[in-house]
């Protein structure tokens, strides 16, 4: 958040991966629909749902919060499907439910009186110094602090994009200054 305040992923499927892939390997040679079969079907489907349930909880506690805590939220329109074709990124990203928290977020909003503002996905919020305003042409994955050549302020990757997405919010010119020419010329690169 662009106070500052980090919110953790409750990460279920990486805590239980390694038990669904024992029951997995496990029920690899049991004959198909046979009593021992069903029994391990069961107790994966069992595993999955566990999954899904504390994704779920955690992703409401979550929206909940911000919902009731702030009269405006801006976030970021991400291409997750185009994050899921990234191999290294595909797990954790599926792991988060990205959608499930906007549409979340999205409702609770209406029903406890806050707006969201969703930004453009082509709004460089991560390359934008949140101090000075200059527009990095690079930023890697990689790269978990943001530092600007132009004014030597440093601070986390993720708190940098959400003070300018915080101030794209707030203001209708996009952060930093940049007009909707500058937006479509950045879109183009």
């Amino acid at each position: 958040m662009s106070t500052g305040e980090v919110f953790e992923g409750a990460k279920s499927y990486r805590k239980l991966e390694a038990k669904l892939s024992r029951l997995q390997y496990l029920n690899r040679h049991k004959v198909v629909y046979s009593s021992n079969w069903k029994k391990a079907q069961l107790r994966i489907a069992q595993v999955h749902s566990q999954i899904a349930n504390i994704r779920k909880d955690t992703l409401h506690k979550l929206t909940t919060y911000l919902a009731k805590n702030h009269s405006q939220i801006v976030i970021e329109d991400l291409n997750v499907s185009g994050m899921m074709t990234n191999h290294k990124l595909a797990k954790a990203v599926a792991d988060m439910g990205f959608y499930e928290f906007r549409r979340q977020l999205e409702y609770k909003c209406k029903l406890y009186g806050s707006e969201v503002i969703v930004v453009d996905r082509w709004f460089p919020s991560s390359k934008t110094c949140s101090n000075c305003g200059t527009v990095k042409k690079s930023l890697f994955l990689s790269e978990r602090v943001f530092n600007c050549e132009h004014c030597n302020f440093s601070c986390d990757r993720d708190l940098n994009a959400a003070l300018n997405l915080a101030m794209a919010g707030s203001s209708s010119v996009t952060a930093c200054g940049l007009d909707n020419a500058d937006v479509a010329r950045l879109k183009q690169e």
